[in-house]
């Protein structure tokens, strides 16, 4: 009779505790380290927007957001790891324009990036910036054209690898462009930058935020940007697209988790996203890096990964672009 007394107190104890709502869950997130996960070596753009934004978000959410670099196989590494890690808004993935090419370019991928991520916030645009040494004899884009067309297969092209985004990039140029450049894959955008400075390649489709303090410097000559307009940091270089009708290269960046990470974490993180892309300060220092804040919702972002994926799938077919 004890025993079953016992047994009924407990009983009533644990009835009467509250039901913690699922939401409530992420009103406590994080909770703990927050790790951003970016699939190219440090030095690059990539790595500069990610831990800008690791510490904005520290600030805003009072638990620190760790940068990890995991380069290799064109971001892919990165992005399976974060796939295949716990669901649980601890580990994301920071989403360049790696993710979209990689849909066609890697025929044998273990994932399906639309399908086993999803998206959280875009976090901005830029252009690339078409840069060469000093020591090649042109300072303009015309000029670069005809010194490239007067020197096929002689003028050597510095990409971040095989893939990447300044790889496509320059692809398209030369495709677009009717120019003949060697491809030389480094590992990363940090080492391709490393490699153009020191003349180890003469042209380089750069991110702008990486390669801008180099170009004010006088230790590289931008000739051109990659998007449909001029960029506001860099006025006076004109768009590719004035001297070659309909090429358009920018780069986007966001940020994802695993597919079944719970709505209210992604929601979260949206939020707080949005929160630091508003603010003026943040604006500010990413014009100084030549990009455009964007924010918007988890579903803008997923529509853009399809149309940007679409886009670059159609690039990489026509150029024929393969990796080694």
């Amino acid at each position: 009779m004890l025993i079953r007394r016992r047994f009924l107190h407990l009983a009533a104890g644990v009835a009467a505790l509250p039901i913690v709502p699922h939401g409530a869950w992420a009103q406590a997130y994080p909770s703990k380290p927050v790790h951003l996960i970016n699939g190219f070596a440090p030095g690059g753009s990539a790595d500069i927007l990610a831990r800008l934004m690791a510490q904005w978000l520290t600030e805003r959410m009072g638990q620190q957001f760790i940068v990890e670099n995991r380069a290799g196989a064109g971001t892919n590494i990165a992005t399976e790891g974060v796939i295949n890690a716990p669901p649980d808004g601890y580990t994301l993935l920071f989403v360049t324009g790696a993710n979209f090419i990689n849909a066609t370019l890697y025929q044998n991928l273990k994932f399906n990036f639309i399908k086993d991520m999803t998206p959280v916030a875009l976090l901005a645009r830029e252009p690339n910036v078409m840069v060469v040494h000093p020591s090649v004899p042109v300072k303009t884009l015309a000029e670069f054209i005809a010194y490239a067309k007067g020197n096929p297969g002689k003028v050597t092209m510095a990409s971040g690898g095989n893939g990447a985004p300044s790889h496509i990039s320059g692809e398209m140029f030369k495709m677009m462009a009717g120019v003949d450049m060697v491809h030389v894959p480094y590992r990363g955008a940090g080492p391709a930058l490393v490699g153009v400075l020191g003349a180890q390649a003469q042209v380089y489709f750069s991110p702008l935020s990486a390669a801008i303090e180099n170009v004010r410097a006088g230790r590289l000559r931008a000739l051109a940007v990659t998007t449909t307009k001029r960029s506001e940091a860099v006025p006076d270089l004109p768009a590719i697209l004035e001297l070659v009708p309909g090429y358009d290269a920018s780069q986007v960046y966001g940020i994802a988790v695993p597919k079944s990470t719970p709505r209210e974490i992604v929601d979260k993180l949206n939020k707080e996203i949005n929160a630091v892309l508003a603010s003026p300060a943040t604006k500010a220092k990413l014009a100084d890096l030549g990009e455009t804040p964007l924010g918007g919702s988890s579903d803008d972002f997923a529509k853009l990964i399809a149309s940007e994926t679409e886009r670059w799938g159609k690039v990489v077919k026509f150029s024929g672009a393969k990796v080694d």
